[in-house]
């Protein structure tokens, strides 16, 4: 029986996001995005198209790493103004009954304390349909204004990371009983004391001898997803992830991450099903291919080579502007994103990339590729890269919205239905239930559940 094909939507609190330039195409809505119907029509496009979650990216910084400074972004509209994820989950939750929400948020610059509160709280009131993708954060223009000169180093952040999920894991998982909440009105008590427990955490990074303040969500920990793919980042997913974003230029490069995430997780006793991997693509949707290739077309003419360097040179911390356009690009070891740069050098050594090319590449849907054609064209182009890659579905993002979400919804999903590589129906229950079919909290093998409290 062929494995089915997941999708996750792939946004951001942003006009532009994955596509530098076309927010300036006339069928654009996405600078609509400070207004609230605009992500709640996208949450009800996505439910209608049954997909597992919208993964939603965020930044805390400017990208001011191309040309010594932020002209380029700001003037192309790179990633800024972007607003907070976290806000828009209660409204797109209240329009929809089983859509996810991947919302992310970097671990670096704020305590878990009010973190685990905020996450809980998301997690009431969407009935358990919450996910977080745990960043560490890539940008020294976010540290500098959160009180640091600049961010951390590349593996410091991962140990900040191991203990902050320490943190959160003994208040989510093991502060509250199950049946601690007793809501006796006769007797007058709300709580049984003794079942809920001081987490007594004393750690290098944070002291937290307190109680969590919310009695336990429908998940307790929201689903875990997770980005990095370099050594260390593989190795933090490997512990923690439940759902891993890769993206990549190549079905090698693509391979190559996967492959690191299973024998990672593998290594850390964690089952083959415990982690789903969901790789970047734009899928450009059509009647005919034609269509599609005239789409594709008329989407390159709107490309800002300039902001698409300023988002490659601030992934990488490269300053592509001193560079010759045609010269290969390299690997060097830094504190940035290591994937991102990995991505167009080691991760693929059969194909090396000029600056230009890199740049004209990630200007139309980011790291991830670009497939093109009919709906019958892009499912066979979907199969070929599930095969090749062994990942197990993909986060879509697209050039204009809502076109590019639209016509997955309405021409490629139905074609994808009809060879038996896609739901038909949503399962019930929490956004873990519904990956997993496990139940709602976290497996008994996960690093969440093995935590201990003084």
């Amino acid at each position: 029986m062929p494995r089915p094909i997941r999708f996750n939507a792939f946004s951001m609190n942003a006009a532009s996001h994955q596509s530098p330039g076309l927010w300036r195409h006339p069928r654009n809505t996405s600078v609509a995005f400070n207004q609230l119907d605009y992500w709640t029509d996208l949450a009800r496009l996505l439910e209608r198209g049954l997909f597992d979650a919208l993964f939603i990216a965020d930044v805390m910084g400017i990208y001011d790493v191309y040309q010594g400074g932020p002209e380029a972004a700001l003037r192309g509209g790179v990633q800024v103004p972007v607003n907070d994820p976290l806000l828009l989950v209660p409204a797109m939750a209240g329009v929809t009954e089983h859509l996810g929400f991947g919302v992310t948020f970097s671990l670096t610059y704020e305590h878990p304390y009010p973190f685990a509160r905020r996450m809980s709280t998301l997690d009431h009131l969407s009935n358990g349909r919450v996910g977080w993708n745990i960043v560490t954060g890539y940008l020294d223009s976010a540290a500098r204004n959160l009180g640091l000169a600049r961010q951390l180093g590349h593996d410091q952040r991962y140990d900040l990371a191991d203990e902050y999920l320490q943190v959160l894991y003994k208040l989510w998982e093991k502060s509250w009983d199950d049946d601690a909440v007793l809501l006796d009105r006769e007797s007058g008590r709300y709580i049984e004391p003794s079942r809920v427990h001081p987490i007594g955490h004393h750690g290098e990074h944070f002291q937290v001898p307190g109680m969590h303040l919310c009695q336990p969500s429908p998940q307790r920990t929201p689903v875990l997803f997770q980005a990095g793919a370099s050594a260390r980042g593989q190795a933090f997913a490997a512990e923690h992830a439940e759902c891993v974003f890769i993206s990549g230029p190549t079905p090698t490069v693509l391979r190559r991450y996967a492959d690191g995430v299973r024998q990672a997780s593998a290594a850390a006793g964690r089952g083959p099903d415990e982690v789903l991997i969901y790789a970047q693509a734009l899928l450009i949707v059509a009647d005919s291919r034609e269509q599609a290739q005239a789409r594709f077309a008329e989407y390159r003419s709107y490309v800002d080579l300039d902001a698409a360097l300023a988002l490659l040179s601030g992934w990488t911390g490269i300053d592509f502007a001193g560079l010759d356009p045609d010269a290969l690009i390299e690997y060097v070891e830094n504190d940035a994103g290591r994937a991102a740069l990995a991505a167009f050098t080691a991760a693929d050594p059969s194909r090396q990339w000029t600056v230009r090319e890199a740049a004209e590449f990630i200007g139309l849907g980011g790291r991830g590729p670009v497939l093109i054609g009919s709906a019958s064209e892009v499912a066979d182009q979907l199969e070929h890269w599930l095969d090749q890659t062994g990942v197990d579905g993909f986060n879509l993002t697209y050039a204009v919205q809502p076109d590019d979400l639209s016509n997955v919804v309405e021409l490629l999903i139905p074609e994808l239905q009809r060879r038996g590589r896609y739901p038909v129906a949503y399962a019930e229950g929490t956004l873990r239930h519904k990956l997993f079919g496990q139940g709602d909290r976290l497996p008994e093998s996960h690093a969440g559940r093995k935590v201990s409290i003084q």
